[in-house]
């Protein structure tokens, strides 16, 4: 491909998400594909400063700071690894990207849509998921998967902010998905083995067309 393919992975806590990245990873190796993979916040030397402050459970920030720690952590990451790798032809394999800023701070954090995007647009200079892949689960589900691999000792501060906040940040995601052609939901309860063939399936289709 002339450019690269950017794939993000979405979801809120205990979806599944670094288990399934892992397995993706693997396919894309399995593959030879010459791929990146990245993770948003704390990629980059700054953003792992940032990282550690926003995800401290004893760190007191609102959500319109964790706007622009996120944004300023985004920025860095978009110059630093994102737009390289995608020119010289890579697929870019992210853990979050500014879509978690759209329901983390705002439909959760409650922060107007369209301040965020505006800040958004100028982090991002035009660089966009080619694929999004949404793994969707309920709270009951996510925190129930902590609670059995014995984390719900050492949650982070967006963690421990509880089911009220969680819920809105599923419902978020869900109607981000309805607005955005790049995203794919895929139901986060069903076995590990049939998500990730499901992922498979969303990339196979969405890079072919890509290349078209």
């Amino acid at each position: 491909m002339e450019k690269g393919f950017l794939v993000t992975f979405e979801g809120g806590e205990g979806c599944g998400k670094s288990t399934q990245i892992r397995l993706f990873s693997d396919y894309l190796r399995s593959k030879k594909v010459d791929f990146v993979l990245t993770k948003e916040p704390g990629e980059t030397e700054i953003g792992e400063q940032l990282r550690e402050i926003l995800l401290n459970s004893k760190s007191d920030i609102s959500p319109i700071t964790e706007l622009f720690l996120m944004t300023a952590d985004r920025s860095n990451h978009v110059e630093k690894v994102l737009k390289p790798a995608l020119e010289s032809g890579k697929v870019v394999v992210s853990d979050r990207y500014y879509h978690s800023c759209y329901v983390y701070q705002g439909t959760a954090g409650n922060i107007p849509l369209d301040k965020i995007k505006k800040v958004t647009e100028i982090a991002i200079d035009g660089v966009k998921p080619d694929l999004v892949i949404l793994l969707d689960v309920s709270y009951d589900e996510g925190f129930g998967r902590k609670s059995r691999d014995e984390k719900l000792k050492n949650l982070d501060r967006f963690e421990s902010k509880g089911r009220s906040y969680h819920e809105k940040v599923r419902q978020g995601y869900l109607d981000l998905a309805k607005e955005d052609k790049a995203f794919v939901v895929i139901d986060a309860a069903d076995t590990v083995e049939r998500v990730h063939q499901k992922i498979v399936d969303a990339f196979e289709k969405a890079y072919k067309k890509a290349e078209k």
